[in-house]
């Protein structure tokens, strides 16, 4: 016999017969896929709809001054009487709104005898639509008593106030922002001149009804010789 084997190239696969192809699945034949999952049932008739979320509860007050009558307060008008014009509390911290004729020996007894030694700042505040428009603000601290003042006079434009730079050395150059800012002018002051713009400088910038646009425009044209801007 003869070895046919002999006769095949090397590296040849014997031959297989091809497998017939299986036959695509119709449309019919593939199941659907929402008929596999199980029909969701209807709620029934009588069902009452799930209930409102309750209302929220009013939001809390803000914190605002409230009137104060404490031993602090009794000691201030016994000792100036109608000069005291309000006296109230916020945040725990004691607020007097006095005369201002009487700002410089209410001072002096805040600083000598209620032993307030540290002024912390003196600023103002602009309430163009009132007839005593600024608030003059001294905020006070005791560093004896660990325990924070408040005192504010109300001044018209163009009065004067008592300046308090004799009580406190640092009222100096606070008055003088105040003056440079609002136009307040400090009586007694030893040099109230502008501490932040230049002394030719017209209007004070942080008085509501300013046009700082405006004046800075002009000062630059004038000084500098420029556009505002450039």
């Amino acid at each position: 016999m003869v070895d046919e084997s002999k006769d095949k190239p090397e590296g040849t696969a014997s031959e297989k017969p091809a497998e017939p192809a299986m036959p695509a699945a119709t449309p019919a034949e593939k199941p659907a896929a929402a008929a596999a999952l199980p029909a969701k049932p209807a709620a029934p008739a009588g069902d009452k709809p799930a209930a409102a979320a309750p209302p929220k509860p009013p939001a809390a007050p803000k914190p605002g001054p409230v009137l104060l009558d404490n031993e602090l307060v009794r000691r201030y008008k016994a000792r100036f009487g109608d000069a005291i014009r309000e006296a109230a509390e916020d945040r725990k911290q004691a607020i007097l709104v006095v005369d201002k004729d009487k700002l410089l020996p209410i001072a002096q007894y805040t600083r000598d005898e209620e032993d307030f030694d540290l002024l912390v700042d003196l600023t103002a505040v602009d309430w163009p639509k009132r007839e005593r428009r600024f608030d003059v603000v001294l905020n006070l601290y005791s560093v004896k008593k660990n325990e924070r003042l408040r005192i504010k006079a109300h001044a018209g434009d163009g009065e004067k106030i008592s300046s308090v730079s004799a009580v406190w050395p640092t009222a100096n150059w606070l008055e003088r922002e105040c003056y440079d800012m609002f136009g307040i002018v400090f009586d007694g002051h030893p040099e109230l001149k502008r501490i932040l713009l230049p002394d030719e400088w017209q209007g004070h910038p942080l008085r509501k009804d300013y046009d700082i646009l405006q004046q800075d425009t002009a000062w630059v044209k004038e000084n500098l010789g420029i556009e505002s801007g450039q």
